[in-house]
């Protein structure tokens, strides 16, 4: 069975990330979307939400499931019998980078990296910057799933709410 790994850490999951996703889900048998997790990180989201919202949108994808992982992704790859990591690539500047990353974790474990050029309309995106145009307002609705909109909106609501008492 070719299985990969799209990993991330999907605060929060965008269109741009399901784009990948699904194109990784025609190239692999079986897709594993690996959510990091690294609790020193302060993360928007949960890992536990995280992963539920990700299993939401990714439920039409008959061979991908989500799966969180802590420590390094060459480990997760190992535990799991995955050969092959799924990066998009949305600029040049992500390549130099990522070619880093995969040239380490090629060192670490029996592991290629597959470059997956984005969609053009997807380019400029990138969950931080979602998140900052929403908590601004910015209308990002377009940008990821709905039912991931209404989480976004819900939460920096909440945040704006404690900060305000």
């Amino acid at each position: 069975m070719r299985r990969a790994v799209c990993p991330g850490s999907f605060d929060p999951v965008t269109n741009g990330h399901l784009d990948i996703i699904g194109r990784a889900s025609r190239l692999f048998d079986e897709v594993v979307v690996g959510v990091g997790v690294n609790r020193s990180k302060n993360r928007l989201f949960s890992p536990e939400e995280r992963i539920a919202m990700l299993e939401e949108v990714c439920r039409d994808f008959a061979n991908v499931r989500v799966a969180g992982f802590q420590g390094l992704l060459t480990d997760f790859c190992q535990e799991h019998d995955i050969h092959a990591i799924v990066k998009g690539l949305r600029a040049v500047s992500d390549f130099d980078y990522e070619l880093q990353m995969a040239q380490m974790n090629a060192s670490l474990a029996p592991v290629e990296t597959v470059f997956v050029p984005t969609s053009p309309e997807y380019s400029f995106l990138a969950s931080s910057l979602v998140k900052e145009v929403a908590t601004f307002g910015g209308d990002v609705s377009g940008l990821v799933p709905g039912s991931v909109h209404e989480r976004l909106v819900a939460r920096l609501a909440e945040r704006a709410a404690a900060r305000d008492d």
